[in-house]
């Protein structure tokens, strides 16, 4: 069902964009060199580069699915959120002051110091593929409900969104990524409680209807407590978002360089506590817009037409509830949540390509004003091949899906050899190669058995767990193959 955007929020969301755009550019003047670009010289205050991480969480997908989620369901996603302190407390403690200590731009610099060239080859790989991946289904996403209810263009919405980062991304560098994020973290929360306030107010029966409707029909639930890994249980989702968040935390070049932004280690610290617990109630906020939502349209039958799919009911109740200004202003917050997002993944690719490519093979010694080239040089082509990778995404059955299969492939190994890194100091360089080979067939084979057993092959080879479950595969199969050869080793020796 498509409707007409009234022309003062169709002012407000173009002046919200344009405004972000040129800010984002004007800190261009002050990127003098490669490490101004990539860390912004070490010198960012903590408050910010802890929004910027928590606006790094929130993407559109988070902006759009996780309201859609409760909706549709019930509060099990909220799990995801629950495992981050744990991760926060482990990066904390051991990833944060080990990146300081060797204050490399590269997250993947270590892996190389541990095990040689091929380790950081193949770790800043698979971390561009699955950047590119990341952005192309965020875009779509973002795209989808704009054509849903206006009749927006896919690929217009796509190309718009897409070219809006890609100018600031490339001409601000880490700076404007980290402040342009840290506004658009600040309009999402507020957003977000507006319309709680919002929905409290329409609903007839107010608060008390909300939960009313919402425990008869269990939407508070958050999934089942057994110990079973091949559903969407309590305890699946909240493995499957530690060893998520340990990859963020860990081996994320966008967090790795927001840690070595912070003027010290202390600031570091701070804003890493700061960006994970932030993400905590804020989501909680979302799944309970969405669960709100479920109960003011079960209140009032027949104000949502059958039409609309769980991800489009919030942009709906934007468009349909909302005052006029208001309304343009959370459209544009939907786009901050994807443009935050954005804008992370160009920037840290930008600095892969360099540190770990360029400067590492292609042309050691070049001057500082190369430096600069290649990063905004490779911030374009990162953010136009993303924008190709989101064009390529419309018309799948599930943006969300290839999304997550992609993302298993292609960075479910990182954060188990990482891990061999750091917590087996005797296993060698062939010991890790023969453990990353292991952790590759399994991840190809949790990913993909679904697709064999179409093709004829037993159901009974194929992968029994959920499919979220691929990541955890794939990073224990890694470290137990390596720590075991390592005690192999260790006791023929």
């Amino acid at each position: 069902m498509m409707e007409q955007l009234p022309l003062v929020d169709l002012i407000v969301f173009l002046v919200y964009m344009l405004c972000i755009i040129g800010f984002g550019v004007s800190f261009s003047f002050r990127n003098r060199s490669a490490q101004d670009f990539t860390t912004g010289g070490g010198k960012l205050p903590s408050w910010a580069i802890g929004m910027s991480i928590f606006a790094t969480f929130v993407s559109s997908i988070s902006f759009l699915a996780l309201p859609g989620n409760a909706y549709l369901s019930n509060w099990n996603g909220f799990v995801f959120s629950l495992s981050i302190p744990f991760a926060a407390w482990i990066a904390v403690k051991y990833f944060v002051p080990h990146y300081r200590r060797i204050q490399s731009d590269s997250a993947y610099f270590y892996l190389e110091e541990r095990f040689g060239p091929w380790a950081r080859i193949y770790a800043s790989l698979c971390y561009l593929l699955t950047q590119l991946a990341r952005m192309g289904a965020i875009m779509y996403l973002l795209a989808l409900p704009m054509h849903l209810l206006f009749g927006w263009s896919i690929p217009w919405v796509i190309v718009m969104a897409g070219l809006s980062v890609v100018i600031y991304s490339m001409m601000g560098g880490i700076e404007a990524v980290i402040w342009t994020d840290a506004i658009q973290g600040i309009i999402l929360i507020a957003g977000a409680i507006l319309c709680v306030l919002l929905i409290f107010i329409d609903i007839p029966g107010g608060s008390t209807t909300v939960f009313e409707i919402a425990r008869e029909n269990d939407k508070f639930s958050l999934g089942s407590f057994d110990f079973d890994f091949t559903a969407s249980t309590f305890w699946m989702i909240m493995v499957y978002g530690l060893f998520i968040n340990l990859q963020n935390f860990g081996i994320d070049q966008s967090y790795v360089q927001r840690y070595i932004s912070a003027k010290n280690d202390r600031d570091a610290k701070r804003s890493t506590w700061m960006g994970s617990l932030l993400y905590v109630p804020v989501s909680a906020i979302f799944f309970f817009i969405g669960t709100a939502l479920y109960s003011f349209y079960q209140s009032q039958p027949g104000l949502l037409p059958d039409s609309i799919a769980a991800d489009s009911v919030f942009p709906y109740f934007i468009v349909k509830e909302l005052p006029v200004g208001l309304t343009g202003l959370l459209i544009a917050s939907i786009f901050a949540a994807g443009m935050s997002t954005l804008s992370t993944s160009i920037n840290s690719s930008a600095t892969v390509i360099l540190s770990d490519h360029y400067k590492k093979y292609i042309k050691p010694n070049a001057p500082a004003e190369k430096d600069m080239k290649v990063l905004r040089t490779s911030s374009f082509l990162m953010g136009i091949i993303a924008i190709v990778v989101g064009l390529a995404f419309n018309g799948v059955d599930s943006a969300l899906d290839a999304w997550w299969a992609l993302a298993s492939i292609f960075s479910g190994g990182m954060l188990g050899l990482f891990l061999l890194g750091m917590i087996v100091p005797n296993c060698k360089s062939n010991n890790a190669v023969v453990a990353v080979l292991v952790g590759i067939v399994v991840i190809a084979w949790a990913s993909l058995s679904g697709i064999w057993v179409t093709w004829g092959f037993p159901e009974g080879l194929s992968n029994p767990l959920h499919t979220n479950m691929t990541i955890v595969l794939g990073t224990c199969s890694i470290f137990l193959t390596g720590f075991l050869l390592s005690l192999i080793m260790k006791s023929k020796s």
